[in-house]
């Protein structure tokens, strides 16, 4: 399996990965569980200077461990500035202009709109810096500014109760993949024991990455992917994801998603730390939640069923392609670069229907760098089948 990392200039260790094995992302999630500091802070504490966060006035976090600085400087990431976009109520877009272009007048904005209201008070989830022995704490991460009310889910957390209640389940399945962006965890799962033939969905078709036939390989595994936000860009999720073998294509079902949303009571100013109910509620509900997804998911009616809704449009053979994708790209609002690329797909797959435009969409996602990207194009995979259907 191809692994991508990614770092940052303040960080010891990845923060990021695309397509890893589970070992490597829990390793990746171990370091940052290390370096993690979740604080509720007034506006009053917070000021913005040469772009960067800084943290002031608060009291220090004193553990078995030792005492931690809350204290800091933070470097926000582009999913924190949409949190200071929002919550300040900045337009986003002058908010990145001001980045790019005016850095004063950027802690200008944000400073003033903090004293509007001093005693308001926000979350902001970070990462501490690290330095040698005896040096001055490193700059931050700033991740996230969120609601006080905003329920932490952490992935770490998320991850080891979703693989308990796979494992409790019984059922026989595989990680396949992981991803770990600014934004969202994803885990992909796979049935080792669930495996339908779908010759009617993939008539025809080829795999655009090595040639191989559908019509020798017309298998389907049952499948879902797991979803997590640490920093209030959704909520966690388990969505079923049919693999076609051939390419391993994924066929996500978005409609048919299960949820567990981040919300919770307003928290008190200070360190964040849950009680241990409070954890352990989150995490069996959580632990039921995916088995609950492993029965519904992983079994051969649902993904029989599944299939059946997808052959007939998929069977819809196109006059026009070039005209189908370019009006399937635009009703699903999909850029120009992406377009392009599902287009060339579309002719190396060679099925010249609507289900070739849906494979499309699907293996030019997994060509896709940015996890979130390539999450976000394969949820449009279905809904391209039913636009190009309707257009073809």
């Amino acid at each position: 399996m191809t692994q991508q990392f990614a770092e940052r200039a303040t960080d010891l260790a990845p923060t990021g990965a695309r397509n890893a094995e589970l070992s490597d992302l829990v390793s990746i999630l171990e370091d940052q569980n290390r370096r993690k500091l979740d604080v509720i802070a007034p506006a009053s504490a917070l000021r913005f200077r040469e772009g960067n966060v800084h943290v002031e006035g608060m009291e220090s976090l004193i553990t078995e461990d030792g005492v931690t600085d809350v204290d800091g400087i933070y470097r926000p990431t582009a999913v924190a500035d949409e949190g200071i976009s929002d919550k300040l109520r900045i337009p986003l877009a002058y908010l990145r202009r001001m980045r790019a272009e005016n850095v004063p007048l950027l802690d200008e904005n944000v400073n003033a709109w903090l004293r509007e209201a001093p005693e308001r008070k926000f979350m902001l989830r970070a990462f501490r810096g690290e330095n040698g022995p005896g040096m001055p704490p490193a700059e931050g991460v700033a991740r996230a500014l969120l609601s006080d009310s905003y329920k932490l889910m952490d992935n770490f957390d998320m991850l080891l109760a979703a693989l308990d209640g796979v494992t409790q389940s019984g059922h026989p399945t595989r990680v396949t993949g992981c991803d770990l962006t600014d934004r969202r965890m994803y885990m992909r799962i796979e049935s080792t024991a669930v495996a339908i033939h779908a010759p009617r969905l993939l008539r025809g078709y080829r795999s655009p990455f090595d040639g191989r036939s559908g019509d020798e390989l017309p298998v389907i595994s049952a499948g879902f992917v797991i979803s997590n936000s640490e920093v209030g860009s959704g909520a966690y999720t388990i969505t079923p994801r049919a693999v076609v073998q051939v390419c391993r294509n994924g066929l996500t079902q978005s409609k048919d998603v299960m949820r567990a949303v981040h919300l919770g009571g307003k928290q008190d100013e200070g360190v964040v730390s849950w009680s241990n109910e409070t954890e352990r509620k989150t995490l069996e509900l959580i632990k039921s939640k995916t088995a609950d997804a492993v029965r519904t998911f992983l079994s051969r009616d649902y993904v029989e069923a599944k299939v059946r809704e997808m052959e007939d449009a998929a069977g819809k053979e196109l006059a026009e392609p070039t005209k189908t994708i370019e009006h399937v790209t635009k009703t699903l609002s999909i850029g120009n670069e992406a377009k392009d690329k599902i287009l060339a797909h579309f002719v190396r797959g060679g099925q010249m229907t609507a289900g070739g435009v849906m494979q499309a969409v699907t293996s030019t996602a997994q060509t896709l760098t940015d996890a979130d990207q390539a999450a976000a194009l394969e949820a449009l995979a279905v809904p391209a089948l039913t636009a190009a259907a309707a257009h073809g």
